[in-house]
């Protein structure tokens, strides 16, 4: 199984967000980048899995 299909089966909240990111100007950004910043407004309590060692979206 692909790793976006089961980022929408496992976190369609996410996914949906990441999709309108990309939809809403920021279509130079990787489908994945987008994904990990809807991740983090979402649940910015994953905040400190990005500080350690995770790197920030490009």
């Amino acid at each position: 199984m692909s790793p976006s299909v089961l980022r929408w089966l496992l976190a369609p909240r996410t996914s949906l967000l990441a999709r309108r990111i990309r939809k809403n100007g920021h279509h130079e950004i990787s489908s994945d980048t987008a994904w990990r910043l809807a991740r983090l407004r979402l649940r910015p309590d994953e905040v400190p899995y990005r500080n350690h060692g995770h790197g920030r979206p490009s």
